[in-house]
Order: structure tokens, then sequence, then C-alpha cells
């Protein structure tokens, strides 16, 4: 049986300005859905701004019609921050109402997961945050049946290894929740292949794959952004992360998230072909 793949919002979002500008996608829903289908993608990924966008021409029931009419059994949704700030904070009631909207998407979609983490790299406390993501964990327990996976990345100031990113999650210990592992962070974070395999499968709540060269570039914001590789077209060991997961018990859907300008300025199947050509590649 070949495996799930999401192509997920960044992957396949065509011309956006990430973080910056307009990040909502001018490729339509539907079109997105039909090239997911046509290239054996299970699923694809929404970014918040691209949620809010599609709503305005459709509902949530509309949006899950779509889903069923192509058969795309996946959904991610990203991206909730600042979850963790105390309540008073305007950035946490900002935090709250996003955190509403990706709840009601995660409860009327086929959601596999709803993505958080600290993009901004604001700083807390590791007992606070460990705290805090248990606290989240079960608010999204009481509103719908995705994973609330943590992200760590390079930005996140309070997570840099992968033993504080497992002891948040093991610290919580929440059914629903876990890791999110993608093999860029990990790469510019040095944490190798052989270092995921100790992971408790239990805790591995989701992978993506993407790709990149280790030399840092003189911005790593627009690095990071704009210039990952797809799946096997860079130096990182795509398929020895892979592996280990696997060995670590992974068996969940896998994902392709590649922050490309060059990749978001192709015509749209030809974005679908290149993703799901090269990550099956990887996997297989």
């Amino acid at each position: 049986m070949a495996d799930d793949v999401l192509g997920l919002y960044w992957t396949t979002s065509g011309p956006v300005d990430v973080h910056y500008g307009r990040e909502w996608s001018l490729f339509d829903l539907r079109d997105r859905c039909e090239h997911a289908a046509r290239v054996g993608f299970s699923g694809i990924g929404l970014w918040h701004a691209d949620l809010e966008h599609v709503l305005e021409t459709r509902t949530l029931a509309e949006v899950a019609a779509l889903f069923d009419e192509y058969g795309l059994r996946h959904l991610e949704l990203e991206f909730l921050w600042e979850w963790f700030i105390e309540p008073g904070d305007e950035r946490r009631a900002q935090s709250d109402e996003l955190r509403a909207r990706l709840w009601a998407a995660a409860a009327a979609l086929p959601a596999h997961h709803v993505k958080v983490g600290n993009i901004p790299g604001t700083p807390c406390d590791l007992a606070r945050l460990t705290e805090a993501y248990g606290e989240l964990c079960a608010d999204a327990a009481e509103h719908h049946d995705a994973k609330v996976v943590y992200e760590f990345m390079p930005p996140d100031v309070n997570v840099q290894d992968l033993e504080t990113a497992l002891a948040i999650v093991e610290g919580a210990d929440a059914p629903n929740g876990g890791l999110a592992i993608d093999t860029w962070h990990m790469s510019k974070l040095g944490i190798a292949p052989d270092d995921l395999r100790s992971v408790p499968a239990r805790r591995l709540g989701w992978v993506e794959l993407s790709d990149g060269h280790y030399r840092n570039m003189p911005d790593p914001v627009d690095e990071t952004i704009n210039h990952r590789e797809l799946p096997g077209e860079g130096e990182f060991p795509i398929r020895e992360y892979v592996a280990a997961v696997r060995d670590a018990g992974y068996a969940e859907p896998w994902g392709v998230e590649v922050l490309s300008q060059d990749l978001r300025a192709l015509p749209i199947g030809e974005i679908f072909d290149r993703a799901a050509e090269t990550t099956r590649a990887q996997l297989a």
C-alpha cells in the first residue's frame, strides 16, 4: 500500500508573500483539491490566513463537501502561536481568537492535526510551556478529534533540541499531543536521523519532508521561507530521516513542506507533479 502523503500549504500555495504580505493563495481551493487527487495525495494543508480567505466565499460544510468530492481524507491546519502567553496580554487574545477558528475548522473538516509552536520566538519558562501545551491539548479534545502537534524549529528560543521538545510533550502527556518533525528544522538544528530512533512512537505526531543545504544563508528567515528544496534535491538525508522514524514506529501520513520562491512560481499542475514525484521517491 502506498504511503499517504499531504501536499502542504506552503508547497502548493503558488505565489504568496510568506509572513510579510498576502499569505492566501490565488489558486482556488477546488483546483488545489483536484490536483491533489490527480497526483495521489491523500490531503492538503491550509494556513490560517488562507483558511480565512476560503471562508469568505465558502462555508466549512462546503469545504468538507469539496474534500469528499475529491476523496481527500486528511488535512493539516496551521499555525497557532502565542498560546502559552498568560491571559490578559493582547497577543494571547489574538491567539485565542485564532484558536477558535482553527478548532472550528478541525471539527468540521478531516483534520489530521493542528500545528502549533513558536514562530515569533517568544520566551517562556519551560514549566509554563509544558503546562500550557497540556491545557491546549485538553481544550482541543473538547472541540475536535485532531492531534495538536508541537513543531519545534530554530526560531523557537525555548526549544532548540530534541530532548527539550520531547520533555514538553512527555510532561504534558496528552493523548492528542505529539511532536511535529520537519526534516528542514531537524537538519538546521543539528538533529541527526539516528537521534529520532529514540522517540517513542506515541510521541511522533507528524512528520514532514523538506530538503535544503547545511550552509546557512546570511538571512535565516529568507532562507527558511524562500529557499528550501524538494525532497531529495538538497543535501539533507531525507531517506535516512524517513527510515529512522519508521524504525521508531511512525505509521501516520507524511507531509511535503517546501517553502521555495522558485517552486511557488510554477504553474499549479507542475507544483503538484514535482512535489508528489520527489516525495514518493524518498518514501520508496
